[in-house]
């Protein structure tokens, strides 16, 4: 970023348009599976090929996912919603046209808040997905499998005035998805894309300037990073032709972010509505929706991520940060209240899962669940440090050995490991204690004066003599006594 530009005098002003792909068995309108990673061209029927004559037959599970969405939103839903046409002709569309809903969507409305900010959201509607293109070095091929796959698209108000803001935005999306179990929300895997379009303004500025839209995102930090490069190009063209027609300066177009240049490429001038032609889907009826349904799945709702988070903090104790940090994904939230169920005792449950294995796993990929080591073993191994019958750092190391064989019971490592057994006789510790502080006379009256340092010094040298065996309770309880 160019710290010679003032980007403090302007004011980004972004809107998200969200991408979901729903995770139901079958495709929105066809019988074909709705699922990745299979050969090209095999998840495919005459519907989501597009072949004449074929009719398309609404999956009620994508209607049932959509709506528990816009509930957990706080949005209005559609008694009544309709489907529309919308025209447009690339290569991995095989009809030239998507089933969309345009005029009555099934979600208006709604909010999500974070950090003290509330975003609120102007739509969510359901339609299908178009297929993929994939190129090699000699030909390019089109794959059908993802046709017809079902997405919700989400639509924020232009009310998002920082790169941060998109991204925290977009995670609170993905979370509550992920909490109603509506999306797998893989990124790597395109279930969950993200456009964002992006204008500035001088700050005070009320009228929104032209935008540009930065298509097919599926990072939060790349993101963040094409936001912000766009967001200083934008205000650099405005300081530098201070007298030209802002659509001549800006014409909106759709872009896609080039993670290897770190730029943003034209990719086509923006349409606008009517260049889509939309117009009534014939085949489709309307979807109507009764109170009791609505209210079913309203009372039915699981727990979403921000009540989580405030049981998380105000009836387990934890700081704000770590709560956060569990609930961000909900199968690592899911672990540790299996874990709970185990041994209850959440700060230090959440210390062990967030920091102590997470550490053990940093820069690897792998993660507590993805090797195997099951809750009950995290709660077993947590329960033995709080009930003394292993130390700190013994722990550190039963953990090493947890990670090298997942699923040996924590338990059975400290059994079977002399090494392991913490140190019990009350007269050896005490006669290392002994040692210690006649080595350090010194400390002692340091210690009288206050200084809680050199305390920690003589218990860190008892407990290295005694190879982490001696229970620092009773450590600092023999200091202590023989200091008075």
């Amino acid at each position: 970023m160019n710290n010679d530009i003032p980007l403090d005098m302007w004011e980004p002003v972004i809107g998200l348009e969200i991408h979901a792909q729903l995770n139901t068995k079958s495709k929105i309108f066809s019988s074909a599976p709705n699922r990745f990673g299979d050969e090209p061209n095999v998840n495919i029927s005459a519907v989501c090929t597009g072949q004449p004559g074929a009719l398309p037959v609404l999956n009620k599970e994508v209607v049932r996912k959509a709506v528990q969405f816009g509930l957990a939103i706080g949005a209005d839903i559609s008694r009544v919603s309709t489907f529309d046409r919308k025209s447009y002709f690339y290569p991995d569309s095989p009809r030239n046209f998507q089933i969309t809903q345009f005029e009555n969507p099934i979600v208006r409305g709604g909010q999500v808040s974070v950090d003290g900010k509330t975003f609120k959201l102007d739509r969510a509607h359901i339609e299908d997905d178009a297929g993929m293109l994939k190129h090699f070095s000699s030909f390019a091929g089109i794959d059908y499998n993802r046709a017809g796959s079902p997405l919700i698209e989400i639509i924020s108000e232009p009310c998002i005035h920082s790169a941060k803001e998109a991204a925290q935005y977009a995670a609170a999306i993905r979370s509550i998805l992920l909490y109603i179990d509506a999306s797998d929300c893989n990124m790597e895997e395109g279930s969950f894309r993200m456009d964002a379009n992006i204008s500035v303004r001088p700050i005070g500025e009320k009228t929104l300037r032209p935008r540009i839209e930065i298509k097919n995102m599926n990072s939060f930090s790349f993101m963040e990073m094409a936001i912000e490069a766009e967001v200083e190009r934008q205000v650099k063209l405005y300081l530098n032709h201070p007298h030209r027609n802002y659509i001549d300066l800006i014409p909106p177009g759709t872009y896609r972010w080039d993670v290897a240049q770190k730029t943003a490429i034209l990719m086509r001038p923006k349409e606008s509505a009517d260049d889509y032609r939309y117009f009534p889907e014939p085949d489709l009826a309307p979807v109507v929706l009764t109170d009791e349904y609505i209210d079913h799945l309203k009372n039915t709702l699981p727990e979403l991520p921000f009540d989580r988070l405030q049981r998380y903090v105000s009836d387990l104790g934890l700081t704000e940060y770590a709560a956060t940090t569990l609930i961000q994904e909900k199968v690592l939230s899911d672990y540790f209240e299996e874990a709970l169920k185990v041994y209850n005792h959440p700060r230090l449950l959440c210390n062990w899962i967030t920091i102590e294995f997470a550490g053990r796993f940093k820069d690897s990929g792998k993660t507590l669940l993805t090797i195997g080591i099951p809750a009950e073993h995290v709660a077993k191994l947590v329960g033995m440090i709080d009930t003394g019958k292993i130390t700190g750092k013994i722990a550190k190391s039963v953990a090493d050995d947890m990670v090298a064989a997942p699923g040996v019971d924590p338990e059975e490592i400290v059994k079977k490991n002399p090494d392991y057994q913490p140190t019990t006789d009350i007269s050896s510790i005490e006669q290392i204690v002994d040692q210690v502080l006649a080595e350090h006379p010194e400390l002692i009256n340091d210690i009288k004066a206050g200084k809680d340092k050199a305390f920690g010094f003589l218990v860190g040298s008892v407990m290295k003599l005694t190879r982490g065996k001696a229970s620092p309770q009773v450590v600092n309880d023999l200091i202590r006594k023989k200091i008075q």
